[in-house]
């Protein structure tokens, strides 16, 4: 069983990567017009935003395996091999890649689905800070 420290310790991951995914949805929310090809993302701050927070929030999910958490929503989509996806995507954020649209990057944009479940899984991840009783 995880202490409140480690869960805590956890959260702060958690709000460094919300803290990138909001900068991504204020650019997304100031755009006039968006590209709806993902690669012109990397070009711009839309897609440092959107890259770093993909990374930082797989830091998340390696606390939460390694902490033991458990929670029934989060757990499902942890069952997806987005995960994987997402994984080797912060790999190639945080690890240099000779090629520029590694295919580290391309397969989660080409996972079916991928976005949303990005989402979602942020979404679950903060319902379980804020609920998550204190002591």
């Amino acid at each position: 069983m995880p202490t409140d420290a480690e869960v805590l310790t956890l959260h702060r991951y958690y709000i460094w990567a919300n803290k990138f995914r909001t900068h991504f949805d204020q650019i997304l929310g100031s755009a006039e017009t968006l590209d709806p090809n993902p690669r012109v993302w990397f070009f711009d701050e839309a897609g440092l935003f959107l890259s770093y927070w993909y990374a930082a929030l797989y830091v998340v999910i390696e606390g939460w395996l390694e902490l033991g958490l458990q929670d029934e929503e989060i757990d499902a989509l942890l069952a997806s091999p987005n995960v994987d996806h997402l994984r080797r995507y912060r790999n190639g954020v945080c690890h240099f890649q000779s090629k520029y649209f590694d295919e580290r990057f391309v397969e989660l944009m080409a996972s079916p689905g991928s976005a949303e479940w990005v989402r979602s899984l942020n979404y679950e991840l903060g319902r379980f800070f804020l609920q998550r009783p204190h002591s």
